[in-house]
């Protein structure tokens, strides 16, 4: 297997292909060739070595990804950017993939992006529902979601729950409004089309299953969501965009405004608030499922109308993590 590696030195990056393969029964590691130290460098020398073709070629997905990735880390970095006390070095990661998302991904063809888009639909509809307990495995997802062809021996909730995901995500990727009460209870209303019958903010109290912290009681839900809303719009121009997306979605769910579906509603929302910044959407993944709701639990200790980055900087880093992981596998 080759690939690229990355060394600083000095604060200066060089580049080598490196192939790690196995002998005689063990793992070996070696740089076969320097490639430059910037990525239009890197480009050409792979272009010109001719002795590992068949090895690039094998590892062009990889090396591709790699390549642009860092390309537009690159021209980010050139921008020395104002820190943030939130993002840290990641800043830097998710504007390289606010850059792509802008100057690449939206000047494709229509088709291509809608290709696009439906294959990151697809992933984000199989994870965030499977948070909730449902049990459509990923495959099975892309067969109803692609095909149309639903999965043997599951429910019908479960089967609306991907396809309510899927008609509210198309929904809001080109929408751009206001973020109020009646765009976030339209959401929730349309997740649960065909699932559960109760409509608009809860007018009774409501559990939270293995959290640490106590739901607003019915009679505040309005006044809390309303307190919500104005502490995002007064910090619209204070925080930055992927982190003010991200404290809305732990202060929403805090709240629980809803008698079923907050998580799959506070999902959709955290990509609304990012799509309409212009941010690519993202994913929280089954997988990481422990480790975002340990961080959403470390954010618990936040007032509603506080942000101090010792509440949040761990589930903001967290979810960086998810969207610099994931970016460039999808939206290349």
């Amino acid at each position: 297997m080759v690939y690229i590696y990355k060394k600083i030195i000095n604060g200066k990056p060089y580049y080598y292909l490196r192939i790690s393969k196995r002998k005689d029964g063990r793992g070996v590691t070696k740089d076969i060739a320097y490639l430059g130290n910037s990525i239009e460098e890197v480009k050409k020398s792979l272009d010109n070595l001719s002795d590992y073709k068949d090895e690039i070629r094998k590892a062009y997905k990889t090396l591709n990804s790699f390549l642009e990735s860092n390309y537009y880390l690159e021209k980010i970095k050139s921008l020395r950017l104002k820190k943030d006390e939130f993002l840290k070095e990641k800043l830097e990661e998710i504007e390289s993939c606010r850059l792509h998302y802008n100057q690449t991904f939206h000047k494709r063809d229509e088709l291509t992006k809608k290709e696009i888009l439906k294959n990151f639909l697809i992933e984000f509809a199989f994870n965030t529902t499977s948070i909730e307990g449902n049990t459509i495995n990923l495959a099975e997802a892309k067969n109803l979601l692609q095909e149309g062809l639903s999965p043997k021996d599951k429910t019908l909730r479960e089967i609306y729950d991907l396809q309510n995901t899927e008609k509210v995500f198309f929904e809001i990727v080109n929408s751009k409004g206001r973020l109020n009460n009646e765009l976030i209870i339209a959401i929730h209303d349309k997740l649960m089309n065909n699932i559960d019958g109760r409509k608009g903010y809860r007018i009774m109290d409501v559990k939270v299953i293995r959290s640490n912290f106590e739901a607003t009681p019915a009679p505040y839900v309005k006044t809390d969501m309303n307190l919500l809303l104005k502490w995002y719009n007064e910090n619209q121009n204070k925080l930055h965009p992927f982190v003010l997306a991200v404290i809305f979605h732990h202060k929403f769910e805090k709240i629980h405004p809803f008698m079923d579906g907050n998580g799959r509603t506070g999902r959709m929302i955290l990509n609304y608030i990012l799509m309409d910044k212009n941010y690519p959407p993202m994913i929280i993944h089954k997988k990481t499922r422990a480790e975002y709701l340990e961080a959403m639990r470390k954010a618990d200790k936040s007032e509603l109308t506080n942000s101090g980055v010792r509440d949040y900087s761990e589930l903001v880093q967290f979810s960086a993590d998810e969207m610099i992981n994931f970016y460039w596998s999808i939206f290349l």
